[in-house]
């Protein structure tokens, strides 16, 4: 079997075109294998670009790779939520749903469907800057004390809907003295001081979390302990926000670049067609 070209499907996504249904078998299978590698807190070094939710603006992911460099120049950690198509109560259907039915529309099967949400039940859950800053989707856990217990998840499964994996995903921040219950109906809303306790048992010097709309982009929290990326220009193409990603030279060096949205007039809906399995 020929070797992956991983170029050529780079140039076919930035084309906003999809990759046949073989390709894109092979690929996810080819990521499948590597995130097999990988830990749940997965350990990256500086220099590194940290991004928030993207939530599948795809003109605004191409802003986003021109305003902190391209792929392999610049390394990226993408604090999208995991399983991002599983969403609780009525997202469930809208975004479910929704996945499948593009599938379904540019490819005649739901196969592409299933290629992808395996890649997703082995995404890692956190990523560790020099062993100094966290990243993270949501937040933090009244199950979770240390970096350990989030290396001993499960995490090759669809989120449950209440402990340790879950807080991980859909906890936020607020000004709450421990913890409170979350309107989000799952996850939690947690404080400073909570905050400053995990930071303080993991020598920790940050966490960096997305999973909240920011309209300037990113904020810090907690005697800046903690900072919110939210890296989706014009969230749901009508919020008018500013986007952000942050990049961080050393573990003491950081600095947030914004970009906005991609003006409508740039955009192109690709035909909808189904796609052939092979080339």
């Amino acid at each position: 079997m020929a070797p992956l070209d991983l170029d050529k499907y780079v140039e076919i996504a930035r084309l906003c075109k999809y990759l046949p249904e073989n390709d894109l078998k092979r690929l996810c299978d080819y990521v499948c294998d590597l995130l097999l590698e990988e830990s749940n807190v997965q350990p990256v070094s500086t220099p590194v670009t940290v991004c928030g939710d993207i939530h599948g603006q795809f003109y605004d992911l191409c802003e986003l790779f021109r305003t902190g460099g391209q792929v392999p120049d610049t390394n990226y950690i993408f604090m999208v939520c995991k399983h991002w198509e599983y969403q609780i109560l009525t997202k469930i259907i809208e975004h479910f749903c929704f996945f499948i039915d593009e599938c379904q529309t540019k490819y005649g099967n739901a196969n592409a469907w299933r290629y992808c949400t395996k890649v997703f039940d082995m995404l890692t859950v956190a990523a560790l800057i020099d062993e100094q800053i966290l990243c993270v989707h949501g937040g933090l856990s009244p199950d979770i004390k240390t970096l350990d217990q989030i290396r001993t998840i499960e995490r090759n499964q669809e989120i449950p809907h209440k402990g340790a994996f879950c807080d991980l995903v859909w906890s936020d921040p607020e000004d709450v003295d421990t913890w409170a219950i979350s309107p989000r109906g799952a996850g939690w809303l947690f404080g400073a001081k909570v905050t400053n306790e995990f930071v303080h048992i993991n020598n920790l010097k940050l966490i960096c979390r997305a999973h909240q709309l920011v309209h300037e982009g990113y904020k810090f929290m907690f005697d800046e302990k903690l900072v919110t990326v939210w890296s989706a220009p014009n969230y749901c193409y009508r919020c008018g926000n500013i986007a952000s990603i942050m990049v961080f030279k050393d573990v003491n060096t950081r600095e947030p670049k914004l970009f906005r949205a991609v003006p409508d007039s740039e955009r192109v809906i690709p035909p909808r067609t189904t796609t052939p399995y092979f080339l």
